[in-house]
């Protein structure tokens, strides 16, 4: 017997054959082991314990038989007469079936499993996106492949002319796909938004002109989810997103403005938002977040009731929000303690034909608070979630 063995097995063919039964045998086990969990709230931990060792000797046994029939090793009486007879057994079509619902399920098992272990990195950037976008879009793709591909094999084993169903079935689609024109136009769409990475998983967005703004939850061919700062999501088909404004791409910046009344001196309010704005970009905590130096653009509005002062900061993506932030904070303390006024709504009254003098002191001997303020440490570290004037729905 064993130099019979040692022939067959010098045969690839026969390698071929018990690598394939082995994976068949390995998917009818799990099969059974899926059907076995639906049992066990209704029966008890032993017994529940003992089908499952009964279920994988049948397998190991069943494998067993089966290998020496492929093998063929006719000397093993009782093993190659079993095999013959299991492999009579699935050539029917009850048995042909089972095989392709225990191969699906192997094979919707594994794609989940493997895209379970595709892990974006934790910091943001365009890869870390794109990885995380691309790994649902694949995963759904591939699992609708194995669905359909089970589907019509299992159909050609119960005696149904595969071939013919789908040409029917393809002119069908052909009438149908008149009506459903915007489900193709979304595929369309969704398809070039992934090629073109024009946004993805992470990204926050601003949809057709700022009717929709959120953090992007969820992409596919078919769909955009948008997550709103209250926590509403947003399920908007791709086909019926016109424009897009990403704030999250490449890079973001803080546009860093402050208003002056018109009697500050504008030369002194401008070195106050020099001073901010160099002791935020040299602050260690916040230097990293930096991709370049702040600029300065000086006075750029003289609007009726103010004067518009404003720096850019150059950031890492999403990182904007915090930073504004934290430059609000430390702009409202400096010009406090510089003595500049932060323009705020005034109103006249009129008392009757004559005027109401109303005086105004201030006692000196009084301290100031806003003159203690210390600007360089916060008392929270301001999140790095957007802002709720960004997020118009």
């Amino acid at each position: 017997m064993l130099e019979t063995l040692a022939i067959q097995l010098s045969k690839p063919q026969v390698w071929l054959g018990l690598a394939l039964t082995a994976l068949t045998a390995y998917a009818l086990y799990r099969f059974g082991r899926t059907l076995l969990r639906g049992l066990q709230p209704h029966v008890n931990r032993r017994l529940f314990t003992a089908l499952k060792w009964l279920w994988l000797l049948c397998c190991a046994v069943g494998w067993l038989a089966v290998a020496t029939q492929v093998a063929y090793l006719p000397s093993v009486p009782f093993l190659f007469d079993l095999g013959q007879d299991i492999v009579g057994s699935f050539r029917h079509s009850a048995g042909q079936t089972v095989v392709i619902v225990a191969l699906a399920l192997i094979a919707w098992n594994l794609i989940g499993s493997v895209a379970g272990r595709i892990v974006a990195e934790q910091e943001f950037n365009r890869r870390s996106v794109r990885v995380q976008t691309l790994k649902g879009v694949v995963e759904s793709s591939l699992k609708a492949v194995v669905v359909v591909i089970g589907l019509i094999a299992g159909l050609q084993t119960l005696g149904v002319n595969a071939t013919s169903l789908l040409a029917g079935v393809s002119v069908l689609g052909l009438a149908v796909g008149f009506g459903a024109q915007s489900l193709f136009k979304d595929v369309f769409t969704g398809f070039f938004i992934l090629l073109e990475d024009q946004y993805g998983v992470g990204d926050v967005i601003t949809v057709n002109t700022g009717q929709l703004s959120g953090n992007v939850e969820r992409l596919n061919l078919r769909v955009t989810a948008l997550r709103a700062l209250d926590g509403t999501v947003h399920i908007i088909p791709n086909g019926q997103i016109l424009t897009v404004s990403v704030s999250s791409k490449d890079w973001s910046r803080v546009v860093a403005t402050v208003n002056v009344t018109y009697a500050a001196n504008v030369n002194d309010a401008l070195r106050v938002l020099e001073a901010v704005s160099k002791e935020i970009y040299t602050d260690p905590e916040w230097n990293p977040f930096f991709l370049e130096a702040p600029e300065m653009q000086g006075v750029t509005q003289l609007a009726p009731d103010s004067v518009t002062l404003r720096a850019l900061y150059k950031v890492q993506p999403k990182s904007q929000y915090a930073i504004g932030r934290e430059y609000n904070r430390r702009i409202k303390i400096a010009m406090d303690q510089a003595g500049i006024e932060i323009p705020f709504p005034q109103r006249s009254l009129n008392f009757g034909g004559s005027p109401i003098e109303i005086k105004i002191t201030r006692d000196d001997l009084a301290p100031d608070p806003r003159a203690s303020q210390d600007r360089t440490h916060a008392p929270s570290k301001p999140s790095i979630t957007r802002d709720p004037e960004d997020d118009q729905t």
